[in-house]
């Protein structure tokens, strides 16, 4: 590719489509909200895999060559210097993209749990009329079962956090930066720095009082409307919990990243 390629990755409900949303004021850079790359490297892997009958005649390094080539193609039309790739996925796949793109880096977006379970919930409760794709669009359950569904190791929140362990934990560990969603709001101007010194790229002067972000059509085909909803200043925001006390406990202990003692491979994080 002739456009560096970087990608974001982490949890849910932290930060990842702000932090978009800021980087793409830059003319140099090009970022989005998740997108369909990650689902479609899947597929291909998988068909190319030994479960097809002509996978005799696709080695690794034309399996290698059409993975390339996906992301070339994708990204084809787009003339940014340094391309962003958004999806959760990207943190299981870092010894592929490793091999693909030897100095991209991953940006992992995390926050603490129960604050990702109450913001998803609080989203179901916002559109208390639109059963959401999060479910399945499934208009029953309890705040208890939303968040074992969530929770669970094919969830939209546990899937995404054993994928960030396997990265925070594994050989490509050094190519992973963890932006916590409470430093982005709070403090964004030091989070875009440690995100440049990190990517090693010139600074840019942000304008964090003026973020623009517009996907209300796929929230509301997702029936999910304000899911990827960005305020047009970055501040921080406190406000109580909507989660039941025993159900925000049940989650408060999950941060890992904030133990030193659980970060051998010493994790930059900001």
């Amino acid at each position: 590719m002739y456009q560096r390629i970087h990608f974001i990755s982490g949890l849910p409900r932290s930060g990842s489509t702000l932090l978009a949303a800021l980087l793409r004021q830059n003319p140099r850079f090009h970022a989005n909200m998740s997108g369909p790359l990650a689902g479609l490297f899947g597929v291909l892997l998988g068909e190319m895999s030994a479960r097809s009958e002509f996978s005799v005649f696709i080695d690794d390094a034309q399996r290698q060559r059409i993975l390339h080539g996906l992301f070339e193609q994708f990204y084809a039309d787009t003339s940014a210097e340094v391309v962003f790739d958004t999806s959760r996925a990207w943190c299981a796949r870092l010894p592929a993209l490793a091999t693909l793109f030897p100095d991209a880096k991953v940006i992992a977006c995390v926050r603490e749990v129960p604050w990702i379970v109450d913001s998803i919930e609080r989203l179901v409760c916002n559109n208390a009329f639109q059963p959401s794709s999060i479910f399945n669009y499934s208009p029953g359950g309890t705040v208890y079962t939303r968040a074992n569904g969530i929770a669970g190791p094919d969830g939209m929140l546990g899937y995404a956090y054993d994928a960030l362990k396997e990265a925070f934990h594994g050989e490509h560990a050094d190519r992973l930066l963890l932006v916590q969603y409470e430093t982005l709001v709070s403090d964004p101007r030091r989070a875009l720095q440690a995100i440049y010194d990190f990517l090693g790229e010139p600074a840019f002067a942000h304008d964090v009082d003026h973020v623009h972000y517009d996907a209300e059509a796929f929230d509301a085909k997702a029936g999910t409307p304000g899911l990827h909803a960005v305020r047009p200043r970055v501040e921080a925001k406190p406000r109580p919990s909507i989660l039941p006390p025993d159900l925000f406990r049940r989650f408060e202990n999950d941060a890992f990243w904030r133990d030193p003692q659980l970060n051998p491979r010493s994790v930059r994080i900001v």
